[in-house]
Parts: structure tokens; C-alpha cells; sequence
């Protein structure tokens, strides 16, 4: 390290070292890499193609924010807004960013002149050729004991002629600008998981009440084939087999209430109260939000637009260029201009005399050029961790992009299962009736009648686990859209 005092002795030293200085300005690190989107990615999903026109899902307008409230569903309004102002998770989020603001604000202080002021006594014995006072004789004799009185004011602004400062400003404000967007993809999570344990638990009542009206109906078919048995003109093999179907339906039952209970259990974690607190509306809804309307998807380059792990990606990869520059500025002088004043005096009565007073003023270079190897060493690594940041930036966008494509194509089939599960339900309950009949007339024996009720409960069941389903994909796609993380106004 050099440190050049400003002393007449050193001013040519000084000029020489500013000429330099001046002659090499223009190394201060390569340009940062700009991000690019891939054009293929932009357009319109390739999953939107896979919905019927006749019953449109999804629409191409622009995804919006508040996608929740696209559910008509007061209950699921309430708790996504509960979440989004009680979660733990997104409180954290906000404490972290508002510690990297305020890392930014220390670092624009940079900008400014940095002050220190002292004030200080000391008491001691030094001979004069030590130690002097402004205004006293120098003897050369050994000093009695004495008390020293000083108060001063220190000056410095660093001259940013290599862009070190500002460079550590702009990698600060990119840090600030990536802790945001990941406070948003908090946001993001915490809407869709509200939304989903809300959806499931509801989804778990309505799987609850299928296996239940299941049961009943079984039930009723068990107590005829014993009345039958009894009366002599049924057989034991058709008990048996009714008293099956009724319990292996019954067996169902209890997943379909840990299922419930465990959705429960995980929306009170996400509205910030304790499992005991768990919403009761979300306990008693009978089915999963339905949609009043298609699905606004929008586009890809909107999509990456809205996406905040996208912009988290790019104020990253922003932050380790600025960090490029901030190593290369580092390997010429840094210039600061200073300034000191103040007061030195044996007795406390004489500090701002004009004997006491003192000032200094003067440039200050300090540069660590005999250790050139290490400054290089910090560009390299710097310049390595912002290739790896480009990677990432691409990597979030390839990924942003699959997920909406998955989810767009995930939603898109299990409408088309949905159809069909519904229309085999159909058939099932025309069987169940159909063999009904058959039976009272005499025409055929109990078997095909209890098989018939047998495919009526499983298609039941089926139907109503698509439903579920759609809802759960109807919500992955809507994360995937990166709804949630602002504020809109209501329907």
C-alpha cells in the first residue's frame, strides 16, 4: 500500500500519479452482460392449443393478479388476503428486505463526505523535543507533568474517478432489486398455497360426502340381500358380497378425513394461526372452488415479464457485473480529498485560541499496484460468479417457461379425463337402474345389480378425485402465471 501525502516535497509525484490516473480512466472492468430472451419463448404457449374451442378454458388476455377472486368464492377471498397480511414466511421476506435497504442507503453514503470529530485530554510527562504547543517554547528540558486538551474535525470524500463507488451503488441497488422480487415469488407461493389447501380441503368434504351416500346406498343393498337370504329366496354368497362392498367403501373414509384435516392443518400455518385456529368455512365448504370464467394466460413474453424469479435471475446477474467493475476499479489509485481542523492546548480555557489552532488539508492516493496478482485474482472471480448469474438468468427462464407449458397441458387433459370420467358415471348410474329393474322383474339375480352399484361407487369416486384434481391444476397453472404478488382491485 502507497499512501503520497500532500507535501511540496511530493506535488511533482502527485502530477506524475494524476497524469496516469487520467491515461487509464477508461479500464474500469468490461460491460455487463445483457440478458436476452429467447424469441421462441415469447409468443403464445403451445399448451393453449390442447383446450376445446367449443368450452373455452383458458383466454389469451393478460393473467392477472388477483386470479383468486376469478373463483367467486367470499370464504377463499378472505383467506388468501389473511395470508397475504399474516404469513410468517412473507413477514421474514419483508424483514430481509428492508435490511438490504438499508445496506443500500450505507452504501450511497459513499457519495458523501465522510466526517469524524474528536475531542480528547491527556495527562503525562514528555520532554519538548517529543512534544510541542502551539504558542510555547521549545527548552529541550524534560516537561513537567501536564494535561493536553484536544478537539478536532476530520474531512474526507473519496474522488470516484474509476467508478468504484458508483459500481458499489449499482451492485447494492441490484441486491435491493433481487431481495424484492424474491419477497414477490414469496408472494406468489403463499396466494397458490392458500388457494390449494383451501381447494383441497373442500375437494376432501366432497370425496367425504360421495363415500358416504356410497355407503348409505350400499347399506341398503346389504340389509335387502339379508331380508332376501331370510325370507329364503336369497343366498349367503350375495350377502357376502354386498357386506364387502360396503366395507371396503367404508375403508375409504378415514385417508379422506386425515386428507382433510392434514389441508386444514396446513391453511392455518399459511394464515399465521395455530392448527386449533384452523378456518371452519374451509371445514364445512361441501365442494372446490368452481371458475366463473376461462383462465387469461396471456403470452410468453408477458409471462416472463410478470414472472418476479425472472427479475429476482436478472437483478442478480446485474449485481455480480456491478461487482466486475467494482474488482477492476480496485486495481488503480483511489483519490480523497481531506481536510482536518482543530485546537491543541495545555489548559482547557486557551482551545480556540489562535495559538492553538491547527488545519491540514490535501489529496491522499493510496493504490496496492506491488500486489497486482490478487486484484486480478478478485476480477477472475468476480467475472466467473457473473457468468454463472448469465446461466442462472437463462436457466429461470427456461424453467418459468416450462412450468406454464406443464401446467397449461396438465389442465388440458385432466378436463378431457374429467369429460369422460363424467360421462362413465353417467352410464354407471343408467346400469345401476337398468339392473334394478331387471331384478325386481325377476329377470336376472342380485349379482349384476350389486357389480352395477360396485361401478357406480368407483366411477363416484373417480369423478369426484378429477374434480379435485382440476382444481389443483387450475391453481399450478395460475402460480405458474405468477399471479399474487400485487395488489388489485376486486371484481
Amino acid at each position: 500500500m502507497i499512501r503520497i501525502p500532500s507535501t511540496r516535497a511530493a506535488r511533482p509525484t502527485l502530477l506524475a500519479a494524476s497524469a496516469a490516473v487520467l491515461l487509464a480512466a477508461c479500464a474500469v472492468g468490461p460491460k455487463p452482460p445483457v440478458p436476452t430472451l429467447p424469441p421462441p419463448g415469447t409468443g403464445g404457449f403451445i399448451g393453449a392449443e390442447g383446450f376445446a374451442t367449443e368450452t373455452p378454458a383458458i383466454t389469451t388476455a393478460e393473467a392477472r393478479d388477483d386470479w383468486w377472486r376469478l373463483y367467486a368464492d367470499p370464504a377463499l377471498d378472505a383467506l388468501v388476503l389473511q395470508a397475504l397480511a399474516e404469513n410468517n414466511e412473507l413477514e421474514a421476506a419483508e424483514a430481509n428486505l428492508r435490511a438490504v435497504r438499508a445496506a443500500l442507503s450505507q452504501a450511497r453514503t459513499a457519495r458523501l463526505p465522510t466526517t469524524t470529530t474528536s475531542a480528547g485530554v491527556t495527562y503525562g510527562r514528555q520532554s519538548s523535543s517529543s512534544f510541542s504547543i502551539p504558542g510555547q517554547p521549545t527548552t529541550g528540558e524534560p516537561l513537567d507533568e501536564t494535561e493536553v486538551y484536544d478537539v478536532g474535525l476530520d474531512v474526507a470524500y473519496e474522488i470516484d474517478l474509476f467508478g468504484r463507488v458508483g459500481a458499489s451503488i449499482r451492485a447494492a441497488r441490484a441486491d435491493a432489486d433481487a431481495v424484492a422480487a424474491a419477497l414477490d415469488v414469496v408472494r406468489v407461493t403463499v396466494a397458490a398455497e392458500t388457494a390449494r389447501a383451501y381447494a383441497d380441503a373442500c375437494s376432501s368434504n366432497a370425496q367425504i360426502a360421495v363415500a358416504e351416500r356410497t355407503i348409505e346406498l350400499q347399506a341398503d343393498t346389504a340389509r335387502l340381500t339379508q331380508t332376501l337370504l331370510d325370507a329364503g329366496s336369497g343366498n349367503g354368497l350375495d350377502v357376502a358380497r354386498a357386506r364387502s362392498a360396503l366395507e371396503s367403501t367404508r375403508a375409504t373414509l378415514p385417508p379422506l378425513v386425515a386428507q382433510r384435516d392434514g389441508a386444514l392443518f396446513r391453511l392455518a400455518t399459511l394464515t399465521g394461526v395455530t392448527p386449533a385456529e384452523a378456518s371452519q368455512t374451509a371445514r364445512a365448504c361441501a365442494r372446490p372452488p368452481q371458475l366463473t370464467q376461462p383462465i387469461p394466460v396471456g403470452d410468453g413474453a408477458q409471462l416472463l415479464a410478470r414472472r418476479p424469479d425472472v427479475a429476482r435471475a436478472e437483478r442478480d446477474l446485474a449485481a455480480a457485473a456491478a461487482r466486475v467493475n467494482v474488482a477492476t476499479a480496485d486495481l488503480f489509485p483511489r483519490i480523497s480529498l481531506g481536510g482536518s481542523v482543530g485546537s491543541t492546548a495545555l489548559d482547557a480555557g486557551d482551545l480556540g485560541d489562535d495559538g492553538s489552532f491547527r488545519f491540514s488539508v490535501g489529496p491522499l492516493i493510496s493504490w496496492s499496484f506491488p500486489n497486482v496478482f490478487a486484484g486480478r485474482a478478485r476480477i477472475e472471480q468476480a467475472g466467473a460468479l457473473s457468468d454463472a448469474a448469465l446461466a442462472t438468468f437463462d436457466q429461470t427462464v427456461l424453467v418459468a417457461l416450462q412450468e406454464t407449458e406443464t401446467a397449461l397441458a396438465t389442465y388440458a387433459r385432466e378436463l378431457d379425463r374429467r369429460a369422460a370420467l363424467q360421462a362413465a358415471r353417467d352410464e354407471a348410474a343408467t346400469a345401476v337402474r337398468l339392473s334394478r329393474l331387471r331384478f325386481d322383474a325377476g329377470a336376472d339375480s342380485f349379482l349384476p345389480v350389486l357389480d352395477a352399484e360396485r361401478t357406480l361407487a368407483a366411477a363416484d369416486a373417480q369423478l369426484a378425485s378429477s374434480d379435485a384434481l382440476v382444481t389443483t391444476y387450475q391453481i399450478a397453472l395460475f402460480k405458474a402465471l405468477a399471479g399474487g404478488w400485487t395488489e388489485a382491485p376486486a371484481v
